[in-house]
């Protein structure tokens, strides 16, 4: 019988190809200090035309399960997270079935919750765990923003960047659950990537109501935590590290000094990765567990927030 999930393994993978500022301010009117001090980011990663999002959800996948110590014939769940998959269909996650060698009944699929999507996972994941014939899911968050963004507009394409982050749970009886927490608001016009014609080709491209989503990402994120505080029953100070959603170093700030929590406890990578999209939180768990920043038994509240506008809210903690 399952009582909840723990968090058994992580990995993460970003592309090759490092862009600074400095270079962004070479194709778009912006500099290095207007970007650090409105955004705190200071470089991202953009995958070459030889680096494909597959890729990097296969390499994150891969590491994640090495470090759960399992092979991939434990698994019985593998859900990817991303809204910029390759192909309309198959689905990322069932090619990382073939890739990675799962089962054939392994119950494979992608979920779109932009930003949010990683966590959202996560609770979809514990929940499909409960009828899975082998107690290990595989989660994985990725995207290759680059693809879709307009470098014409300095407002957007200086915050994103591509990689892939996944995390492995465990069911087991002595397990908390996650006490999730999840929401949408129908929203098609503050944070989008609608389908665009260029030339005689059909291309989403990013597009983005910046202080909208200011508004509505400092408002949820401390709303989402504290949700989630509230169903687990237990105090912010209780929490060992906050895993927010990297998307611009002003929001996370703001979100902390409403919860009234150590900052030190809140730390991020957004300097380094820009806005993963739904790779964020799983890139950032992925550091903390590999730096011994989240340690064994520890706990650590994970929000993403984006476009939708979706938000989502869980607790994990390390096995």
């Amino acid at each position: 019988m399952m009582d909840g999930v723990k968090l058994v393994g992580t990995g993460s993978a970003l592309p090759s190809r490092t862009v600074t500022n400095d270079d962004l301010a070479q194709i778009v009117d912006t500099s290095d200090e207007w970007i650090r001090t409105r955004t705190g980011i200071g470089e991202r990663h953009y995958c070459t035309p030889d680096e494909t999002h597959g890729q990097l959800a296969l390499c994150a996948a891969q590491r994640a399960l090495g470090d759960a110590g399992i092979l991939a014939q434990d698994v019985g769940i593998c859900l990817v997270a991303t809204f910029t998959s390759t192909n309309a269909t198959p689905s990322t996650a069932c090619l990382l079935q073939r890739d990675l060698g799962l089962n054939e009944d392994t119950l494979c699929l992608d979920l779109n919750a932009a930003c949010a999507g990683f966590v959202y996972a996560l609770h979809v994941a514990e929940q499909l765990l409960l009828d899975s014939p082998r107690p290990y899911a595989l989660v994985v968050g990725v995207d290759a923003v680059s693809r879709v963004l307009d470098f014409t507009d300095r407002s957007t394409c200086v915050l994103f960047g591509d990689g892939a982050g996944a995390a492995v749970l465990r069911a087991q009886a002595d397990a908390s659950p996650l006490y999730a927490a999840w929401g949408s608001r129908g929203d098609d016009m503050s944070l989008c990537a609608p389908n665009e014609v260029d030339g005689t080709a059909v291309i989403p491209r990013l597009r983005m109501d910046g202080r909208a989503v200011f508004r509505f990402a400092t408002e949820i994120l401390p709303a989402c935590a504290k949700r989630v505080l509230e169903r687990a029953g237990i105090e912010a100070s209780q929490i060992d590290r906050f895993v927010f959603h990297q998307a611009n170093q002003r929001i996370v700030d703001l979100a902390v000094k409403k919860l009234g929590v150590d900052p030190a406890r809140c730390a991020g990578n957004i300097a380094h990765t820009g806005n993963t999209s739904a790779a964020s939180v799983a890139i950032l768990l992925d550091e903390l567990c590999r730096t011994g920043a989240l340690a064994s038994g520890e706990r650590a509240l994970c929000v993403g927030f984006g476009a939708g506008l979706t938000w989502a809210g869980a607790l994990l903690e390390r096995a």
